[in-house]
């Protein structure tokens, strides 16, 4: 049953969740440290974040697997516990929802190109196959392919995600603004490349996530709908661009800053909202009283 795209399709604008990294680390994950083994050495506290988004209003919360494919976990000697790790994810956040709320199991792109080589067909969609089966095992209501870059790789990850689960599928792209004013992705894909693509591929939920913060994230969501008027819209925008003193990283964006935009996103097109880079509770809760404030 497509849970998410059947509410939407009811009129309900979905809150989603915030930063996952950024929260992590304020708990102590370590530079260098591998976050998605956290699931089975710091159960609890990844429990923890993930109902700390439920408690802030979050409709959906994704899981603590965005890098858990074994191209990625092959850096931290761990390329043989792909299964496991996301199964683990998806079976944390599972408990931290219960029955009423819903999960994105988190697939992330292996950071490998196939226009240079680094890795084959078959090895993207071994690893992809990997961790959309484990995922579907840990009790995922969908799946979210988010911040992909690279059409041929996205078009893998989808595809194996249709072959070997029957599970719901988003797929999200990151963009970036260029010097004449477009947006594009790191490899120069256009929004209207990277929809048609999505479409033509048959996902049920399309959108973009990270690389802007939410005034970006609206141009980028008007883009969308107007070149796709049925499909939902997701979209995760950045706290701001960070600034680093040292090893502390900070965002410009308070929960009442990127709260102040909801209205505007909703008016744009999105229907599924929630941050990324440097997003917290707050962010999320403050965005739920926004959207209350829009259904009132």
């Amino acid at each position: 049953m497509k849970k998410i795209t059947e509410s939407v399709k009811g009129g309900r604008i979905l809150l989603s969740d915030g930063a996952w990294g950024t929260m992590l680390f304020s708990k102590g994950l370590q530079p260098g440290e591998c976050p998605e083994l956290w699931n089975v050495t710091h159960r609890s506290e990844v429990l923890d974040l993930a109902r700390s988004y439920i408690d802030a209003g979050s409709d959906i919360i994704q899981t603590n697997s965005f890098g858990a494919n074994r191209i990625k976990l092959a850096h931290y000697g761990l390329v043989n516990r792909a299964t496991e790790l996301n199964e683990a994810a998806a079976a944390i956040s599972r408990e931290a929802v219960g029955a009423d709320k819903l999960v994105f199991g988190s697939i992330g792109p292996t950071g490998k190109l196939l226009l240079l080589g680094d890795v084959t067909a078959d090895e993207l969609v071994d690893a992809f196959r990997e961790q959309a089966t484990g995922l579907q095992a840990g009790g995922v209501d969908a799946l979210c392919l988010e911040t992909f870059i690279d059409i041929d790789e996205a078009v893998l990850a989808i595809e194996t995600a249709r072959m070997f689960t029957d599970l719901e599928l988003a797929c999200t792209f990151t963009f970036d603004k260029t010097v004449s004013g477009e947006y594009r992705t790191f490899m120069a894909n256009t929004v209207e490349q990277v929809v048609r693509m999505l479409v033509s591929e048959g996902v049920d939920i399309i959108g973009t996530n990270c690389g802007n913060r939410i005034d970006g994230m609206i141009e980028i969501v008007r883009q969308i709908r107007e070149l796709e008027p049925d499909l939902p819209i997701l979209v995760h925008a950045n706290a701001g661009v960070p600034t680093v003193d040292g090893t502390a990283v900070s965002y410009p964006d308070s929960p009442e800053i990127m709260a102040s935009r909801v209205a505007e996103l909703v008016e744009a097109g999105a229907n599924i909202i929630g941050g990324c880079c440097g997003t917290t509770p707050d962010h999320i809760r403050a965005m739920r009283q926004a959207l209350a404030g829009i259904s009132a």
